[in-house]
């Protein structure tokens, strides 16, 4: 059975991994000229089930509401005349009561610890290189009130099987001390010694080069131009490549194609809510006798990550939703640098920085979309949001399962996507 999968980011190849391993013989199309050149490129490198709190809960409009006028805000919402922009701002306040926050909040911790477990299986059978660091991440606080509401939030999370501590300020400086130098006082935080970080775009280079060795073929800088359909099943794609325009044909299809997803599927009566929230980070390098952190860290009041790779600091974060826009915003840019120096003062070279920006495949829920759709053979794994890293593999062999006619092991809302 041959299966195509469109996409090679992070998602799309951990996908064509577990389907060549499942047997089935894999083609991967990428409008890129590599694997992992767009939004698995420069993220924030946490595989953060920690991070699993979804972004609509009940306090998220009244945030939202006081960010508005604020160009460095950690959420910026940039209205537009885009009716998808506002069907999904809609869907997000509905998502935004104590219920579904916790519904979502389950869904996506089960679905991280599954992906975390298959993440370190998969390293440790192929031998996987990518700056990885096993020693948990913490959240902390600078802000009182923030501290006390992440209590609860924490001990959800521990219901459902995740191990996130809560620490005193002195406790989050013994675990990186590092913190010590901030110029804002810690107030406490959360630890979670078993989540992880590390480098996705090494991790999905690696991981390309053991699929190939499966017999996966990379198809690149091929620019999809359609979906072609009949009788309720997918016939082919249609690809360019340079001046040449191709049909391909395969018996399944797996779009993994993060926030261009919906713009493909519209045209076939599939509407998926996925908008794009621009993402930025900061590649900092570390010189020899700076104090810059071991641990990963999420600042939850500026909602930035920070991740050791090697002998770089990647610091990531903040939302902005303004379309497909791609373009580097100097204030947001800014943003980073200054907290990161208020945080650490002496951690890296802040002067050599290196910018970068992706659009990360929001759904209202945080919830992604992975499952069936009403065409028999047409597979969706997209719309993960800020936790694509962390999911990446969870949702690759999940997707593998359901091609293959099994049910993932994983308690998860699959879903058939009809319209």
């Amino acid at each position: 059975m041959r299966v195509v999968v469109l996409g090679a980011g992070v998602i799309g190849v951990t996908s064509a991994w577990f389907l060549a391993r499942a047997g089935f013989e894999v083609t991967v199309i990428e409008r890129a000229p590599e694997v992992a050149r767009e939004t698995s490129y420069a993220n924030g490198g946490q595989i953060s089930v920690c991070h699993a709190e979804p972004w609509a809960n009940p306090k998220a409009p009244f945030k939202a509401l006081q960010w508005l006028a604020e160009e460095d805000a950690p959420l910026l919402f940039r209205p537009r005349l885009d009716p998808a922009q506002w069907r999904w701002g809609l869907a997000f306040l509905r998502e935004c009561t104590a219920a579904r926050t916790r519904r979502n909040l389950q869904a996506l911790v089960r679905l991280g610890l599954y992906s975390r477990a298959t993440l370190q299986e998969l390293r440790q059978a192929l031998g996987l290189t990518y700056d990885a660091s096993t020693v948990g991440i913490l959240h902390y606080y600078t802000d009182p009130a923030e501290f006390e509401a992440a209590i609860p939030a924490a001990a959800l999370m521990n219901e459902v099987g995740l191990d996130r501590q809560v620490k005193t300020a002195a406790e989050c400086i013994a675990i990186e001390p590092a913190l010590a130098a901030s110029r804002r006082p810690i107030v406490g935080g959360t630890y979670t010694p078993s989540d992880e970080s590390g480098d996705a775009r090494k991790f999905t280079d690696a991981l390309a080069v053991h699929c190939e060795q499966l017999g996966v073929q990379f198809r690149y800088g091929a620019v999809l131009q359609g979906v072609e359909h009949e009788g309720g099943r997918i016939t082919a794609v249609r690809l360019q490549e340079g001046e040449a325009i191709e049909r391909l044909q395969a018996d399944a299809f797996v779009v993994c194609l993060g926030s261009y997803s919906p713009l493909h599927l519209a045209p076939l009566g599939i509407h998926l809510n996925i908008y794009p929230a621009k993402g930025y980070s900061a590649t900092i390098p570390v010189r020899p006798g700076q104090a810059a952190p071991t641990v990963s860290l999420t600042d939850d009041g500026a909602k930035l990550v920070f991740s050791r790779l090697g002998e770089r600091l990647r610091v990531a974060g903040t939302a902005e939703f303004n379309g497909y826009n791609l373009e580097l915003n100097p204030v947001r840019c800014r943003a980073l640098i200054e907290r990161t120096r208020e945080i650490f003062p002496d951690a890296a070279d802040y002067d050599a920085a290196e910018f970068w920006c992706g659009l990360r495949p929001a759904t209202p829920s945080n919830l992604p979309y992975i499952g069936r759709t009403r065409y028999a053979n047409l597979y969706l794994n997209t719309g993960h949001g800020t936790l694509g890293w962390t999911e990446a593999c969870g949702s690759g062999l999940a997707i593998a399962d359901i091609v293959a006619g099994r049910v993932p092991e994983v308690d998860f809302p699959f879903q058939v996507s009809g319209g």
